[in-house]
């Protein structure tokens, strides 16, 4: 690709807020990172730069991706969840923008809207990065599409799978990243929670322009022949508890287990991976899953060699580490 390339300054609201040849710079440079870690080389790309993590929602991957990512390259990170400051209760999402854009150099946001990270963006004067909203997931997406490129060695042409909750933040962001990649991606999902309908037009167009495809499925059995890639995602998205009984009834039939991943057609080749984004609930025992066993996926395929589940939750840090020096250093 030709196209120069230039984050400095710029948020990453979500993956649309990239060009094509953005995303590989990006994935490239999360490469050359974790090249470098592997090696024992810390650099200093984020010198005196101090990162504010505004957290609504709990997590483990992305806080501790923002935290080693910046400190990895000299930087500080600042962890602010809701009972620490006055956002949006005593004071004003914009009123807190404001303030934290005179005392950061950049803010990580985790939480609902997709309305409060864009206002975050728009108020601070200083690069804001989603590290999750109920509508989108661009930092987990970039993780992704770098774990299936370690793997397969190129992107464009393979087939993924996404099996699940089929309107959810991150099979939203997967279908627009395959679709960018030119990838053939699948929606599988009962027809209660399909995606929305203007953004598999418009995302159909993009892979197809790409020499991709976007295609949605209600049938696991059909939709996963010939994939690469099965990916899934808890069913109970974070918000939404009390629908937990209702899901598991609804879902049962898109768990990823071992006879779906050699319905692939690719598993004995090799050519067939498992990807989640995290937590699995696979086989820990939680006063929800404790008498129904497994939901989303099967021990079995969890810890079989084809998963690649850890590799893509360390990739969080690579890619997050990109995303921040490409737009301060």
């Amino acid at each position: 690709m030709n196209e120069k390339v230039s984050l400095k300054g710029r948020s990453l609201l979500r993956l649309d807020d990239l060009s094509d040849a953005e995303i590989f710079h990006l994935l490239d440079l999360a490469a050359e990172f974790k090249r470098q870690k592997h090696a024992g080389i810390r650099g200093n790309s984020l010198r005196r730069k101090n990162i504010a993590l505004i957290f609504e929602k709990s997590s483990t991957r992305t806080r501790c991706s923002f935290t080693v990512a910046a400190q990895d390259e000299g930087g500080q990170a600042e962890y602010l969840g809701t009972h620490d400051i006055h956002f949006g209760k005593k004071e004003s999402i914009a009123d807190t923008a404001r303030v934290l854009g005179r005392m950061f150099d950049g803010i990580a946001f985790r939480g609902f809207k997709q309305d409060t990270v864009e206002a975050l963006a728009r108020y601070s004067g200083i690069p804001v990065w989603n590290g999750l909203t109920d509508d989108w997931h661009p930092t987990q997406i970039l993780a992704d599409l770098m774990t299936i490129r370690e793997h397969f060695g190129v992107l464009k042409g393979l087939k993924v799978v996404y099996i699940g909750d089929g309107r959810n933040n991150v099979a939203n962001t997967l279908m627009v990243g395959c679709a960018r990649a030119g990838m053939h991606f699948v929606d599988c999902t009962p027809a209660e929670l399909s995606p929305p309908a203007d953004l598999c037009r418009e995302t159909a167009k993009v892979a197809a322009a790409h020499g991709g495809s976007v295609t949605v499925s209600t049938d696991p059995h059909e939709a996963v022949k010939g994939a690469n890639v099965l990916y899934t995602d808890v069913w109970v998205s974070m918000g939404e508890e009390d629908k937990f009984a209702e899901r598991v009834a609804l879902l049962r039939p898109y768990q990823i287990n071992m006879d779906l991943m050699r319905r692939t057609g690719n598993l004995e080749n090799g050519k067939a991976i498992f990807l989640h984004c995290l937590p699995a609930f696979h086989d820990y025992k939680t006063e929800l899953t404790h008498e129904i066993g497994p939901l989303e996926v099967t021990d079995d395929v969890f810890e079989a060699p084809f998963s690649k589940v850890f590799d893509e939750a360390e990739n969080r840090v690579h890619t997050i580490k990109a995303v921040m020096v490409a737009s301060l250093a």
